[in-house]
């Protein structure tokens, strides 16, 4: 490719491409559980809006083109809560995931003192797992949503932080 993709904070000009972007990766998981009635795909744009209005989120663009995305927050307990992890289908397998989960890691650490990370995944989502497995989660809970569906929450810590200035 010509191009290099660049990451960064996502902007309200994002949220409509970041929003088609989810409804095309979303489209594998969805048969694969035989769901299409997730909620990532019948998010609306104005909900989309106000998630990324409320938290963080990175978007990861080949040009102009928004080709994956990640989102979160970090709540008052210090647990930064990940989610949305999306890659379009024909960027996946280039570490462009790994690089997103590292930077809105990064971030949460950096700038809102998150002391451990949390996300979810589907039961047979296998690469899903492999990733988060690959950066240092851990599962540490199982919730049965449904017959087809269980939900496992991965965690791990943070990294402590290295200071320059010494106390």
């Amino acid at each position: 490719m010509g191009m290099s993709v660049t990451i960064s904070a996502a902007g309200a000009q994002d949220a409509e491409q970041i929003l088609k972007l989810q409804y095309l990766c979303y489209q594998s998981e969805a048969e694969l559980y035989g769901d299409y009635s997730i909620e990532p795909l019948t998010q609306s744009l104005e909900e989309l809006r106000a998630e990324l209005s409320a938290g963080y989120a990175l978007v990861a663009k080949l040009g102009d083109e928004v080709v994956a995305s990640v989102r979160g927050s970090v709540d008052a307990s210090g647990t930064g809560r990940i989610g949305r992890l999306i890659v379009h289908p024909r960027m996946q397998g280039h570490g462009l995931g790994g690089r997103l989960l590292n930077a809105i890691e990064a971030h949460f650490a950096a700038e809102l003192a998150a002391k451990r990370f949390q996300l979810l995944t589907g039961h047979r989502s296998e690469s899903n797992l492999r990733l988060y497995r690959r950066h240092g989660y851990a599962a540490v809970a199982t919730e049965a949503v449904s017959t087809r569906l269980s939900m496992i929450t991965l965690e791990k810590d943070a990294a402590p932080q290295e200071f320059a200035a010494s106390a």
